[in-house]
């Protein structure tokens, strides 16, 4: 059979609406980051539907992660689509869409040709697609040669206390690496991307800064120690630095790194500010090392010319994969795989499959 008589029977077979109601589906469910497990039992449900050995595992008390595979050991590959199940909070949501039917981020409503909800595209438009993409394979008849499985984490997004430190994700990996999952040679991580292959990706580190001097009624002033003013030194040199190494080398696919100061809280009322809070984030290329980086930047830091009653200390909170944060990756992208999954793309969409870079930081 050709592929051209294969693609037709395929979009004989295909359900558009019941693809449309899973996703829907899918958006109504809340599963902001911390509160996953709803959506793990209904990523579950479907996946049993597909006749999938499916398996779930709590990665922190209350938090379920979730994933199916081929039941028969095959010759071919194995191949998986993985995925994180939480989606960004809502704050904010219903006070940008007022009088608009799309007030209710979980009501997965169709305007514009579009369906709008929260996490519609981050991501479970993509874990929907996966599932419909299997289902449709099954409907029209045809028999993988290898296996296939679904995983789907928690704990991806940042944004609520406590939680985005990437431990489903984790908890997968190692049950991977233990055997007590069957290991893919090929995955698939289903972030947004329109339809690009992003065989490359940014990391990344955040840094908390805290200025310290001494506060002292204005009246006063040579009684503190002002950080703000220190402030003021540190911010020079950080955007100095950024322009250091944004000089710097480029990659060919994500391009050169940065970094970004993000906020800044400091000062009192009628006092010297006594206490200043910088958040800056690095962003580095792959074969950027996360440790040289760190200490790249507090050396930089700590060159600052300041007055020797300042203290500076510096906190990491956004540890992933490496513990102050999320490493860069670059894989080979004439990998067989790659290219396959490339070919499939353009006879599809003949104008999208091309090879990129994710300018963000994501669990593949």
């Amino acid at each position: 059979m050709s592929l051209s008589e294969i693609n037709s029977r395929l979009s004989a077979c295909q359900d558009k609406k019941s693809d449309v109601a899973l996703l829907k589906d899918a958006i109504s469910i809340n599963s902001v980051t911390g509160n996953e497990t709803p959506f793990a039992r209904f990523i579950e449900s479907h996946l049993k539907e597909l006749n999938l050995d499916t398996r779930r595992s709590e990665f922190e008390a209350g938090r379920e992660n979730v994933w199916g595979c081929s039941h028969e050991k095959k010759k071919g590959s194995h191949l998986m689509f993985a995925g994180h199940s939480d989606v960004v909070h809502t704050r904010g949501w219903s006070e940008y869409w007022q009088e608009d039917a799309r007030a209710d981020p979980f009501a997965a409503i169709e305007k514009d040709g579009c369906i709008w909800g929260r996490g519609a595209a981050d991501m479970k438009g993509g874990l929907c697609a996966a599932i419909a993409a299997l289902r449709l394979l099954q409907n029209a008849g045809y028999e993988l040669a290898g296996q296939c499985s679904i995983a789907v984490v928690g704990d991806e997004e940042s944004g609520e206390s406590g939680t985005g430190i990437s431990a489903g994700i984790k908890d997968l990996t190692t049950r991977i690496e233990a055997r007590k999952i069957a290991k893919p040679e090929f995955v698939i991580y289903v972030e947004p991307t329109k339809l690009e292959i992003y065989t490359a990706q940014i990391g990344f580190f955040i840094a908390e800064i805290t200025i310290t001097g001494k506060t002292a009624y204005f009246g006063k002033p040579e009684h503190g120690v002002d950080a703000l003013k220190a402030t003021h030194e540190i911010l020079s040199r950080i955007w100095d630095y950024d322009d250091i190494i944004g000089s710097g080398p480029q990659h060919d696919l994500v391009g050169k790194s940065s970094i970004l100061v993000t906020s800044i809280e400091g000062g009192g009322f009628i006092a010297v500010p006594g206490q200043c809070r910088l958040t800056v984030i690095r962003q580095l290329r792959p074969s950027e090392n996360i440790d040289e980086a760190t200490q790249d930047f507090e050396h930089v830091l700590l060159a600052t010319k300041l007055d020797e009653n300042i203290s500076i200390s510096i906190v990491y909170p956004a540890g992933r994969d490496h513990v102050r944060g999320g490493s860069p990756v670059d894989i080979n992208h004439q990998d067989p795989h790659i290219t396959k999954l490339k070919s499939c793309i353009k006879n599809i969409n003949p104008g999208l499959g091309s090879i990129s870079g994710a300018p963000y930081w994501s669990e593949m």
